[in-house]
């Protein structure tokens, strides 16, 4: 909350026992039942000056409204003026003291009452939005099922050790990450990533705590404990991050704290000259309104309200944004540079083609290949291995730094890798043709003889298209970075309709790239894994992706998507400009009412309760407002022919 305000520091000690318990309804909040009983006496004062019932009850019923109304944030202004600090409390406080010292008993009442009412309902909305962050912890069972020498043994999940053997039964959710040991299942993550469509899991696969189990009896192998597993960590990162302040946030602040001692000095220079030139009284009077009317409370209000409601409702949709500085830097976003591997495609390469010589078959190929691959851990490897499962590990293999591998197979020398190191010969074309595909080629060879060249290729996500178009749809420019090789890299970029591709990097070429971009437009990079983390530090705002299992991901960027589906990008990237636009809004109102009731004040147009009234109703309406941004929209549905536009600005040569 911002220190200009004080809205949310000048509170009364049991403010925060009322977080803690996140006030789920009205009445819970604390100064909205002070504000309650405030209204009550005050109320009775109004009718005892009506019925003409003696002064002093009407001024006692008015004093008990002032002082319980008074009690959410006098105690927390004092406190901070004792440590130098002046905020929007202390206009409050020195208003109401000034109205007393003239009498006006009631004014002053109105005014705490009014202004706890607001304190109250931010206080609420706030809470509320804080419920959606961590109600991410209420995804974790009440207890789990441990198996234990042979027998299932029932624990509280905070007493998992990394190593337990879960049983996990249909319908269950997963106390904590893990490794699946036995049986397999569709998992429902809808409620962790947003993605509605369960994932198929089984041996040797990750799971993550808050996953509800499918149809079948598992048996997990917990790799965290319940405080440090998946749904705590993201909650820990937004919650210790929600501190950071976005720009607008920073430019109201810039405002507010000059504003507040401007404001004591305007009215210090009404009162003087005023008392000097006409009735001091009055003047005096005016003087104390216009600190009322010039309260910037609504001002530093409506950004943080705004920021929280957002970053709860992106958790919904899959996005973890880390705090306010990387939401509205999210909503000034002009150009998306993405990394190809894990991001466009699933990198989960696969074999698309085989080419032979005369005389070799496409299973010999194969099960040469898969011999010499059989130890390795490559992802290409993976790939050759899968298509070829039967095959006898080859001997002797020994691994050529960025060429490939050699070793024995049927008693014969053979070797596997890139063209270049091993002579194309007759399959040139072919292994062109592969390369222009987007495919990666190695070429196998046994006792000097070339037997095929084998495509691999990691495939652009189902739904890759369509995220690119409906982010050059909405004015992003668009921009590929990668370390493949150009003529793969190009060839995936087409498919995907990108034209602003950048191949062959390194890890700090992809840095100085978005160096460049962002000199043309505000650029986010988006990333999956250690290679991207310079560019995603380096960038006005970094997106990881898949930040349920990448923990460097999560550290350096702004912002993860919590699922594999690229679909939350453009979905987070319009709430995050929708927001941006409520702060704006929110911003304006808030410095066009202090500039319309400063001079209404000052001239006596308006007295103090009209000003109050007003005031407390422009917070109401900001708050309101910032609200709205605890509503994520769904995408639009792309038109028959999606626009591409891409902004010239951000091309960026290598």
């Amino acid at each position: 909350m911002s220190d200009a305000c004080g809205c949310g520091d000048d509170k009364p000690e049991g403010a925060n026992d009322a977080e803690e318990r996140e006030p789920e309804r009205l009445w819970q909040v604390s100064e909205l039942r002070a504000a309650a009983v405030a209204g009550v006496f005050l109320l009775a004062g109004f009718v005892a000056g009506l019925v003409d019932a003696p002064r002093p009850v009407e001024i006692g019923l008015n004093a008990v409204a002032l002082l319980v109304g008074a009690w959410t944030f006098v105690p927390g202004t004092v406190r901070r003026l004792a440590k130098g600090k002046i905020g929007v409390g202390t206009l409050m406080t020195i208003a109401a003291v000034g109205a007393v010292i003239l009498g006006e008993v009631a004014e002053a009442a109105m005014l705490a009452f009014l202004y706890s009412i607001s304190e109250g309902l931010e206080e609420y909305s706030l809470a509320r939005t804080r419920r959606g962050l961590r109600a991410l912890l209420n995804l974790v069972p009440a207890e789990a099922t441990v198996l234990r020498e042979g027998s299932s043994v029932t624990v509280d999940p905070a007493q998992l050790r990394v190593g337990d053997l879960l049983l996990v039964r249909p319908g269950e959710r997963l106390a904590t990450d893990g490794v699946i040991r036995t049986g397999r299942t569709s998992l429902d993550v809808s409620a962790l990533t947003g993605e509605s469509v369960p994932v198929e899991a089984g041996p040797g696969d990750a799971v993550y705590a808050g996953s509800i189990n499918g149809t079948g009896a598992l048996e997990v192998e917990a790799t965290a404990t319940a405080a440090d597993n998946s749904l705590a960590r993201i909650v820990a990162i937004v919650e210790a991050e929600q501190s950071r302040k976005g720009a607008a946030q920073r430019l109201a602040d810039r405002i507010a704290k000059p504003l507040v001692p401007g404001i004591m000095i305007l009215a210090a220079a009404i009162a003087v000259i005023g008392s000097v030139a006409g009735d001091p009284r009055t003047w005096i009077e005016r003087a104390l309104v216009v600190l009322v009317a010039a309260s910037p409370c609504a001002l530093a209000i409506s950004v943080p309200v705004t920021v929280v409601a957002a970053i709860g409702a992106a958790s919904r949709i899959g996005a973890l944004v880390k705090g306010g500085a990387a939401l509205e830097a999210l909503g000034r976003i002009r150009a998306v540079a993405l990394d190809k591997t894990g991001t466009l495609t699933r990198n989960q390469p696969t074999v698309v083609d085989v080419a032979t010589t005369d005389g070799t078959s496409r299973e010999q190929v194969l099960r040469v290949a898969a011999a010499l691959e059989a130890r390795s851990e490559h992802p290409l490897a993976r790939a050759i291995l899968a298509a070829a499962p039967d095959h006898t590990p080859a001997a002797d293999v020994d691994a050529v730094t960025g060429a490939g591998l050699t070793g024995t197979v049927d008693s014969y020398p053979a070797r596997l890798g890139r063209p270049g190191w091993i002579d194309a010969g007759p399959l040139e074309q072919r292994v062109a043709t592969m390369q222009a595909a987007g495919a990666t080629a190695v070429l196998v060879e046994r006792d000097g003889t070339l037997l095929g060249a084998i495509a691999v290729r990691d495939e652009l996500r189902p739904e890759a298209t369509e995220v690119v178009a409906h982010l050059q749809g909405a004015g992003y420019a668009v921009a590929m970075l990668t370390g493949d090789n150009p003529r793969t890299a190009h060839a995936l970029a087409t498919q995907a309709g990108i034209t602003d591709v950048h191949a062959d990097l390194r890890p700090e070429d992809k840095s100085t790239i978005i160096t460049r971009l962002r000199e043309a437009l505000p650029t986010a990079m988006v990333g999956d894994g250690v290679n991207d983390a310079p560019a995603l530090a380096t960038a006005d705002v970094g997106i990881a992706m898949g930040a349920m299992g990448t923990d460097v991901a999560i550290e350096t960027a702004d912002v993860a998507l919590m699922g594999e589906d690229l679909r939350h990008l453009p979905q987070t990237l319009a709430h995050a400009r929708r927001c941006r636009a409520i702060m704006l809004q929110n911003v304006g109102l808030s410095l066009g009412l202090i500039t319309i009731l400063i001079p209404l004040a000052t001239f006596g147009v308006l007295g103090l309760a009209a000003v109050v009234l007003v005031h407390e109703l422009a917070e109401i309406v900001v708050i309101g407002n910032g609200v709205r941004a605890g509503r994520a929209r769904p995408l639009p549905a792309l038109p028959a022919e999606a626009p591409a536009r891409q902004p010239a600005a951000a091309t960026v040569g290598v």
